[in-house]
């Protein structure tokens, strides 16, 4: 989203280095840093320019990970568990015997989620995810659907009242859907709006569709339904509206909870920067099942190679390679 355009109204300007959140090691402080020292192993939390070797973050928005913590983890944990936990516990108030409807809980957010949910009693978990995602996610939640499915009909076979909380990443039509799942005193939380991006650029259609599909939002009819509607973007909160504080204090509860072995971050695949093309594609195609992580340190994969059809007349592979041999000879003739 932030690729095309349509993460914000207003988008950074290109030239611009992506990436929210990031693991690693200290390499330096500003003087009168405290709580942080070189060398410490931390996570980060960015507004932008996380994809890079070297990142520079204030300090209020460092956290020293678990000694049990791996890098991947770390840069796996902050945006999917910060965001899940916020929503089921501090909006939407999850308790012992409520329900949850979830979209895309084969993603990174819909992992934490599920992983979440398990740690309060008797709470039934209803999910959309694309097909090919069913089996690896069916043991986070009760029933899942395809995400193209008549999803409505099939969460009230199951539970005729509704459910308790909605969470919403797709908005458009499916904001309409997920309202009406609510049952009384239900929570609607809109957390993204995926249903935007539905090609290689940005679409002025697809925004424009979203948005026209979602009704206008009756306060009465809220008032009349006892419904909630809320929404959440994690960003904002910490960078724009100075919640760091509660942030910190969310994140050392991950921790602990890390710690406790309640929660584990899903890391479908990991990629060198170089190949960074080919991980955003699959991400574009959603066919990712957890977490994508990019690593500087590890090396990206080799090109694919072509056999080169068959020439009449052309020279064996022998006296190929060596007239390669005598090219590098003249190349680096400063060290024959």
């Amino acid at each position: 989203m932030v690729r095309q355009g349509v993460l914000e109204q207003h988008p950074p300007k290109t030239p611009l280095t992506i990436g929210f959140e990031c693991s690693g090691d200290v390499e330096a402080v500003g003087e009168n840093t405290e709580g942080i020292a070189v060398n410490d192993r931390v996570i980060a939390f960015t507004d932008y320019g996380a994809w890079s070797e070297v990142v520079t973050v204030p300090a209020k928005f460092v956290y020293k990970m678990p000694s049990n913590m791996s890098y991947h983890d770390g840069a796996a944990l902050p945006m999917n568990y910060l965001t899940a936990y916020i929503m089921l516990f501090d909006i939407g108030n999850l308790q012992k015997g409520m329900s949850v409807f979830s979209h895309n809980i084969g993603g990174g957010v819909g992992h934490a989620i599920g992983q979440l949910c398990k740690t309060v009693e008797d709470v039934t978990l209803y999910g959309t995810a694309s097909a090919h995602k069913h089996e690896a996610v069916k043991g986070n939640v009760t029933s899942v659907f395809n995400r193209t499915s008549d999803y409505c009909q099939e969460v009230r076979k199951l539970s005729p009242a509704g459910v308790d909380i909605v969470l919403d990443c797709l908005c458009g039509e499916d904001t309409n859907k997920g309202i009406s799942l609510l049952r009384p005193m239900g929570k609607y939380i809109l957390y993204g709006s995926s249903n935007i991006v539905t090609g290689e650029t940005k679409s002025f259609f697809s925004f424009a569709k979203s948005w026209w599909q979602v009704d206008k939002v009756s306060p009465i009819k809220c008032y009349d339904e006892n419904k909630t509607i809320s929404g959440f973007q994690l960003r904002n909160l910490a960078f724009q509206q100075g919640q760091d504080g509660y942030i910190r204090t969310v994140m050392n509860k991950l921790f602990q909870l890390y710690s406790l072995g309640k929660i584990q971050p899903v890391i479908d695949s990991t990629y060198a920067f170089e190949d960074v093309a080919e991980a955003m594609q699959k991400m574009h195609d959603r066919k990712n099942i957890g977490k994508l992580i990019l690593d500087p340190a590890q090396e990206p994969k080799p090109p694919k190679v072509q056999s080169a059809p068959s020439v009449e007349g052309a020279s064996p592979p022998e006296e190929n390679k060596e007239k390669e041999e005598n090219k590098d000879a003249v190349v680096n003739g400063d060290q024959q």
